[in-house]
């Protein structure tokens, strides 16, 4: 087939290093490695592709101005023109695939025009996220563009079942959501990789952006408590950088822990395979909330590692980690609890080995990205069997 794959999100840039630009880039080649041809319509690259996607045909959308929030919003919805008009020159497409974005909805009309499927994958409850953190001014037309784009769509993909749920307010969404959780490139994470930062210290570690809803006080907490029951060196490895950076080395500096971590800053996503390998133990730290809808790609890296994970008891992570199984979990914000289950798995390689070997098992079975396309494809297919029979 051929396929349009859309990311109108100003906020992603398809060929960078944060987790969403990930997640663009393994859909992608996952549809090339299944025999498909991709072509990416962005507003942002961020860079230039991998090489193994350099020969991916590429469609510029234009930026959105800086500044005014109500200007950048009309700008967004005036994009729809320019996908349209962009979408059509491209000559015909079998698929498109969208990653949803606030104000985009011509990817998915076209495809409804075009009578070929129109998928479109939603990661989060973004009207509502951009209300909170970034500002929204035109929430009612955004609303009405959220109803256009669902009803438009042949099938949705919620990442999470907090995601469905949500869509499921929706009546333009009723019958259409599939609930299709992310994965991993097991390929990035061979057994038996050299660690970058290699050590003779116990190193427990984490992989993200360091925003406020990753946790990261709780970790400080239980790297503090570790410490006291520990009489060897321990370290704590991060992996990233963000916003929380400062507060988070000045929690440690209180503690007297600063010299015990060390920070990465921001790193390309080819390093990560080697800086897992330099954990001993990993973390998802994330904090209690009503509405945890997401469906981490950090946590199914870990497991690709064959790290032992110890993540908090909320939403999709009880689904992906079989506590004592293939990870441990505890209560979200239980500093204690996470720290005795560290201490645990420092007291008891075997145990840790056990759970890093189980975990990358159940990513290899059930969890890989090649999975997940597959499975997304499948929903295309009534839609392209029926425009076969009728040509």
């Amino acid at each position: 087939m051929r396929i349009a794959y859309i990311c109108a999100d100003p906020g992603i840039p398809v060929f960078g290093s944060k987790g969403c630009s990930i997640h663009v880039q393994e859909i992608i080649r996952a549809f090339i490695q299944e025999g498909h041809q991709v072509e990416l319509f962005a507003i942002r690259f961020g860079g230039y592709p991998p090489a193994d996607l350099a020969d991916l045909p590429l469609h510029k959308l234009p930026q959105l101005p800086k500044g005014n929030t109500a200007l950048r919003e009309q700008a967004a919805l005036s994009l729809n023109l320019d996908l349209r008009f962009d979408l059509e020159l491209s000559g015909r497409f079998d698929l498109v695939y969208e990653r949803y974005s606030l104000w985009s909805m011509s990817g998915m009309e076209y495809a409804q025009d075009q009578e070929i499927p129109g998928i479109l994958e939603v990661n989060a409850p973004l009207i509502e996220e951009q209300a909170a953190h970034r500002g929204l001014i035109h929430r009612h037309q955004a609303e009405q563009i959220a109803q256009r784009v669902f009803r438009a769509a042949t099938s949705i993909v919620a990442v999470s079942e907090a995601v469905a749920d949500y869509l499921k307010g929706y009546a333009e969404t009723w019958g259409k959501v599939h609930v299709i959780p992310n994965g991993v490139n097991p390929d990035r994470f061979p057994v038996g990789l050299v660690p970058t930062l290699p050590s003779d210290v116990f190193t427990i570690g984490f992989v993200g952006s360091m925003k406020p809803w990753h946790g990261l006080p709780t970790l400080v907490e239980a790297f503090a408590h570790c410490q006291v029951a520990i009489p060897e060196s321990l370290r704590l490895l991060i992996v990233g950088d963000g916003p929380e950076r400062s507060a988070i080395e000045a929690q440690l500096a209180e503690h007297h822990l600063l010299r015990a971590a060390h920070f990465t800053g921001s790193v390309d996503p080819a390093a990560v395979p080697g800086l897992l390998a330099s954990m001993d133990v990993a973390v998802a730290p994330y904090p209690d909330h009503p509405d945890f809808y997401f469906s981490p790609l950090k946590v199914y890296e870990y497991m690709a590692a064959g790290l032992p994970t110890v993540t908090s008891r909320i939403g999709q992570l009880c689904d992906v980690i079989q506590d004592g199984v293939n990870g441990l979990l505890y209560e979200p914000g239980n500093s204690t609890e996470m720290a005795n289950q560290l201490i645990q798995l420092y007291d008891q390689p075997t145990v840790r080995s056990q759970l890093g070997c189980n975990a990358r098992s159940v990513v290899l079975r059930s969890h890989t990205w090649k999975r997940v396309v597959q499975k997304i494809l499948r929903l295309a297919q009534p839609v392209v069997q029926k425009v076969e029979v009728r040509a």
